[in-house]
């Protein structure tokens, strides 16, 4: 999606913690001469930069610096592809699941990598959630491209096709809870997405053959608690039904951006009807989110579409958009866009009230062109925020970067 779209924010105090880019962007601000603005500099501690390697990340000094990736398919490259908090221990802690490398946990500044080489290796990761503080996610392979289906093994009876595992922060090590074989006896068969609202599964599982694909829709529960199973048991012990097309897409749905949480609405009241963007919403510590599409002035239409209406080609509507996601928390909540650009409004743990409660706002330093801020967490007073080189559906470089907001932010104000 598009990084330059520009947009209104003059109620909000403005820290820029650009320093450097490529290429010189177009400024998201229509009026950027009044917007007090602070010089970032790496060398006092206040960010880091992190790659990733096909087997770790490691630090690097600028993100010109990184090694040269190939671009590959976002299903197939090593990148942040989920993220999100706890909401245990004065919600220091976080989580990001790394495509085909493994799960990060953050504690405030402290980081690890946990790999699992059986689980990632060769399948495409993501939709983080939490059920009791444990972090959950899925995966499954892709029919475009993941060769790896094309091995005999694959289609093997005993073939299992993992779907939905867990994450165990004390011992680091990732379970497997169900796979797709547990619900539906469809041979060569992945459940690609899923939506859980908290008490129902709903999930869109692609079967493959040599002549056709097919989609079918199930809803499932499990009858004990969810993190007591496993593969061996869950035929079992789980209750699935039949669903439909229309009911995963109406789960799915991009909503209106007037449906979206009131704090949501609260923190982005400065530019909301201004700007083109749309957003995937997350609560610390909860289920699946949901995404609300914004339309300048010009009414609401869904992604990908002209905006507008009949006759008013060239309006504001017709724009091109922003991306962000944001995260509710207890005492805060946060919004990064595409651009860099981060909304804060609350408390973090530890701290007092930012501003009395009014929203603030941080510029990330500038990413050189194609690339893109994607998703973040915060960490007690750490933001990590994921980065990548991208070209339509494809990857390149990729990594983090981490920000100490006790000097980027709470020092000045």
């Amino acid at each position: 999606m598009s990084i330059r779209t520009k947009f209104i924010c003059i109620t909000f105090v403005i820290l820029s913690l650009g320093f450097f880019g490529c290429k010189e962007k177009v400024s998201p601000y229509e009026n950027e001469s009044q917007i007090p603005e602070l010089s970032m500099k790496a060398k006092n501690g206040s960010h880091t930069w992190y790659y990733f390697t096909r087997t770790d990340y490691k630090p690097i000094d600028k993100i010109q610096n990184v090694p040269f990736s190939p671009l590959t398919p976002w299903t197939e490259a090593v990148r942040i592809s989920s993220a999100n908090c706890a909401t245990s221990e004065g919600e220091n802690k976080a989580f990001a699941v790394v495509n085909r490398l493994g799960i990060i946990s953050f504690n405030g500044e402290e980081k690890q990598l946990s790999k699992d080489e059986n689980i990632f290796t060769d399948r495409t990761a993501g939709n983080l959630i939490f059920l009791n503080e444990t972090p959950i996610f899925s995966v499954f392979k892709s029919a475009f491209f993941n060769d790896t289906i094309k091995d005999y093994k694959y289609s093997a009876a005993d073939a299992q096709h993992l779907f939905l595992i867990q994450f165990d922060p004390q011992s680091r090590i990732s379970y497997p809870i169900i796979n797709c074989n547990n619900l539906v006896k469809l041979s060569n068969s992945e459940v690609i997405d899923y939506y859980w609202d908290g008490i129902n599964w709903t999930c869109c599982v692609k079967t493959i053959s040599d002549v056709k694909t097919d989609f079918t829709y199930i809803n499932w529960k499990p009858v004990p608690s969810l993190l007591t199973l496993s593969p061996v048991n869950a035929n079992s012990n789980i209750s699935v039904t039949e669903s439909s097309q229309d009911e995963f897409r109406a789960k799915k749905e991009q909503l209106e951006y007037k449906f979206a949480p009131e704090r949501i609405k609260k923190l982005l009241a400065g530019f909301s009807k201004k700007t083109n963007f749309s957003i995937d919403v997350k609560t610390s510590g909860g289920s699946s989110w949901r995404n609300y599409k914004n339309i300048a002035q010009t009414g609401w239409a869904p992604a990908g579409g002209a905006g507008g209406t009949e006759g008013n080609a060239g309006s504001a509507g017709a724009g091109k958009e922003l991306y962000a996601t944001a995260i509710i928390a207890q005492t805060w909540s946060a919004a990064l866009f595409e651009d860099g650009t981060l909304f804060l409004e609350g408390a973090l743990p530890g701290k007092h009230i930012l501003r009395g409660g009014k929203p603030v706002a941080i510029r990330l330093p500038k990413l050189p062109m194609d690339y893109v801020y994607s998703d973040f967490v915060i960490s007690g007073t750490t933001l990590y925020a994921a980065w990548e080189e991208s070209s339509f559906y494809k990857t390149g470089r990729a990594g983090f970067v981490e920000i100490n907001l006790n000097k980027s932010l709470y020092s000045k104000l």
